[in-house]
């Protein structure tokens, strides 16, 4: 009977195991599978559609937005004077900031048309600029401020590089009147912040190139243009910093303030502000960096500074020349960059200070002061000190060596770097840029649709399909294309470097401070910089644009990644090595996966870095989009062209942000 009774049953708890299983393996179905399903299907519709509705077009070729955009800037152009929006508010800021960086550029540069010598001359300048550091760092920012800006003069660079710190200090002197009252609301005010966020993650995610060609239609071109392109751009970091360091106050110091009957305002001044001052300076710091950074680029719309150099030298592949003045740029960015980090720790260490000299700090200080003021007298006084003596000999020199540089490697290096270049362009490059520009523009806005809401979810999906709408209406379509694989593989590449050294700084610790120091110096340097040495290894090509796009972006990733690394927990290593993983099963079984996030942020960054530096290197042959918007400054026919180039590579840069950043929140979910 126990038999008979038991079998019947036998079957039934087999199908109901049965469509659990089944249920369970078919949940089992990840994202690589489905992207992999994805790629297999968009390449069978290449196979079956190549070459179809492409929707190409000429270099010389214009669509009916571009002609409306020309036609638009005509106008304005014919009405700027007589149109109260223009005669009243644009003009008017305009004029506001061109007589601030002039006022500026006659206190210490050469400006055309100025007097003979600039009111501060180079010994005052000098002075000054040592003093300052001295003041707010200490005397070893002090002696490296005096050096650089002594070797500007032996350069002979001192005009071009006055007139570009004369733009920074007026572009940082206007963001920060907006920026750290907007930083402090938005810390103080969930709402506001709210408000704030989408407007700083898209400002934040442009390329400095885009920029330009709108503010050129309200503000024409020059150092006023340039200079508020450079305000745009610079702000976001100090609003983003200031905001964060106010939030993260103690609340119950905060507390304590209100206990003690202080008034809101008392607050902020005596308690918020003073607690956030280190944070802000590093605020500061970054917003001094990315002014620095937009005033190089600001030389496509007639800024004057070190960046027309850079600019005219790379045009006419002038190597000895380019590097000069990138090696000025890159001193003036180390000099700042240790002047405002100084400044931002000067207090701690004064606290943790045991010097017995530390008393006479003031005495020495005023003392300094008098000195500074003494050498600003003698440059206004006498053209010995106003007009830096030499004939920039040095700077002949450097520029000799780095053309001979130059030379050696082309005559030496041209068999590995050409083999290089030819299997990275024939083996990756070539056959990805075909696949975007040859397929259907549909299939691939199917497919980059489709692959957001894999990666990033239904809300990254409607946000690329929004931007491929908007591609397509740019009339760019195929050069957008050609941006994205080469952003798509230069970023493939940045990863590869990313997580090789990552890994290594995140495991070890002595490679992480032999590795450290270099990322934060190539973190410093400007973009149009990391062109030079690049154009003289592999000539005006778009490989150069992808190779310093690799380099301007691996830096970033690397120390994303090494932190992630760093992150997992030892006791999570430890028991895998009591289990007998070896170092590999622990990098790729436990330390990769358990630092997803990581991962995918650093995908975010290396490709806004690598867009923004593929563009860039439209300078040097790279083509495409960035060619789209140097274009458009140089031939007013093409403005119309090159303005929606540039609203192509926002949209880009706004899809790739919101995908990776959608997908980071899922792999730390």
């Amino acid at each position: 009977m126990t038999v008979v009774i038991e079998k019947p049953e036998q079957p039934e708890r087999t199908e109901a195991v049965e469509p659990v299983a089944a249920a369970g393996r078919v949940r089992k179905v990840g994202r690589p599978a489905v992207v992999g399903a994805i790629i297999v299907v968009w390449l069978v519709l290449f196979a079956l559609l190549r070459g179809r509705q492409t929707l190409s077009l000429a270099v010389a070729d214009l669509t009916d937005l571009h002609r409306w955009i020309n036609d638009l800037d005509d106008s304005i152009g014919a009405n700027r004077n007589s149109n109260p929006v223009f005669l009243y508010f644009f003009n008017e800021i305009r004029l506001v900031i061109d007589n601030l960086v002039t006022f500026v550029q006659h206190l210490i540069s050469q400006p055309s048309g100025a007097r003979p010598v600039p009111e501060i001359g180079w010994l005052g300048v000098v002075g000054l600029a040592g003093y300052v550091s001295w003041a707010v760092g200490n005397w070893k920012v002090a002696l490296l401020t005096v050096a650089g800006f002594t070797f500007f003069g032996l350069q002979g660079l001192w005009q071009q590089s006055m007139d570009t710190l004369a733009l920074i200090l007026c572009a940082v002197f206007v963001a920060l009147l907006f920026a750290i009252p907007l930083g402090v609301w938005a810390g103080l005010s969930d709402r506001f912040n709210r408000i704030m966020t989408p407007f700083l993650d898209f400002m934040q995610t442009m390329p400095t190139f885009v920029y330009l060609a709108p503010l050129t239609l309200f503000f024409l071109i020059g150092g006023a243009s340039g200079t508020i392109a450079t305000v745009i751009y610079a702000a976001p970091p100090t609003i983003r910093i200031t905001a964060h360091a106010i939030r993260n106050v103690s609340r119950t110091t905060v507390e304590a303030a209100d206990s003690l009957g202080a008034t809101s305002r008392q607050s902020l001044l005596k308690v918020l502000l003073p607690m956030s001052k280190r944070t802000v300076v590093m605020g500061v710091n970054q917003t001094i960096m990315a002014a620095l950074a937009m005033v190089t680029i600001a030389a496509l719309i007639n800024a004057p500074g070190l960046g027309p150099v850079v600019l005219q030298a790379l045009q006419s592949l002038d190597v000895g020349t380019a590097f000069n003045a990138g090696l000025a740029i890159v001193v003036m960015a180390i000099v700042l960059d240790r002047v405002t980090t100084a400044a931002s720790v000067r207090e701690e260490h004064a606290r943790n200070a045991r010097d017995r000299f530390a008393k006479w700090r003031r005495p020495l200080l005023g003392a300094g002061a008098v000195v500074a003021l003494v050498l600003v007298y003698l440059s206004h006084t006498y053209v010995w000190a106003a007009d830096f003596p030499g004939d920039g000999t040095v700077g002949t020199h450097i520029a000799s060596a780095a053309d001979s540089v130059t030379n050696w490697a082309q005559d030496s290096l041209s068999g590995v770097t050409n083999a290089f270049r030819d299997a990275i362009t024939n083996g990756l490059l070539n056959p990805f840029q075909t696949l975007l520009t040859d397929s259907p523009w549909w299939v691939v806005g199917a497919v980059l649709v489709a692959l957001a809401v894999v990666l990033g979810g239904w809300r990254s999906g409607v946000t690329t399909a929004v931007c491929v709408g908007l591609l397509v209406g740019t009339g760019v379509w195929s050069d957008a294309m050609t941006t994205l694989a080469s952003t798509i593989v230069a970023t493939v590449l940045v990863m590869v470097l990313g997580i090789v050294f990552g890994v290594w700084m995140g495991r070890s610790v002595m490679a992480d401070r032999m590795i450290r120091p270099t990322l934060d110096a190539a973190q410093v340097m400007p973009p149009f910089v990391y062109l030079v040495p690049f154009l003289a290894l592999f000539g005006a090509t778009r490989f150069t644009a992808i190779v310093a796009a690799i380099v301007y972006g691996a830096p970033v990733a690397m120390k994303i990644i090494a932190d992630g690394i760093r992150a997992v927990p030892e006791t999570t290593v430890e028991a895998a090595t009591s289990a007998g993983c070896n170092t590999w099963q622990i990098i790729t079984k436990v330390q990769l996966p358990m630092s997803r996030s990581a991962l995918t942020l650093a995908t975010n960054q290396g490709l806004i870095y690598v867009l923004s530096m593929v563009v860039v290197g439209g300078l040097v042959g790279a083509g495409a989009l960035g060619y789209d918007v140097v274009a458009g400054f140089s031939q007013s026919e093409l403005y119309g062209k090159g303005l929606a180039a540039g609203l192509a590579i926002v949209l880009l840069g706004v899809m790739f942000d919101r995908i990776t950043q959608a997908a980071a929140r899922r792999a730390s979910a």
